[in-house]
């Protein structure tokens, strides 16, 4: 009886970030048509904005944060490059590492968003304080970190 109430919940638990992540898919879809550009570009801007300290990332930190591919991340980057969203620059350490940041454009247009950001997020997270909010931040980076593992389980497997 309890193994089937932990099924449920576990089962449970997967629908829901099924759906969690199928509604901030389509919330990023909007997002990435309202700057005029894909859902793949718009997600690394949005790692590039969090993972720029000031002197630029790396297309495989990008990669890495959103778990794609780095030519992926190359060839989307040289779009937002042509369409002035992106700087890239050879990194002074090793020129074969290209650093981007976000333009002046990019931060102005993405700041145009942060308002309808603020109300979205307060919807979202409505019935959540911040203790909760750490906490179920916690619990999901455990839980990926686990599922990573048990990804790699499996395909040993195959």
């Amino acid at each position: 009886m309890i193994e089937k109430k932990l099924d449920r919940a576990i089962r449970d638990f997967i629908w829901n970030i099924v759906e969690v992540h199928s509604q901030l898919e389509e919330i990023n879809n909007i997002w990435a048509v309202m700057l005029g550009i894909s859902e793949p570009q718009w997600l690394i801007l949005m790692a590039i904005d969090e993972l720029d300290d000031g002197r630029g990332v790396a297309g495989v930190d990008v990669a890495s944060k959103l778990r794609i591919h780095p030519a992926f991340v190359t060839n989307q980057t040289k779009s937002l490059e042509k369409k002035g969203l992106l700087a890239r620059e050879p990194s002074s350490k090793d020129a074969r590492f290209i650093l981007m940041s976000l333009t002046a454009k990019a931060r102005a247009e993405m700041g145009k968003l942060s308002k309808k950001k603020g109300v979205l997020n307060s919807t979202i997270f409505n019935d959540l304080d911040e203790m909760s909010l750490t906490d179920l931040n916690a619990a999901l980076r455990s839980i990926a970190k686990n599922t990573r593992m048990a990804a790699r389980l499996l395909a040993v497997d195959l």
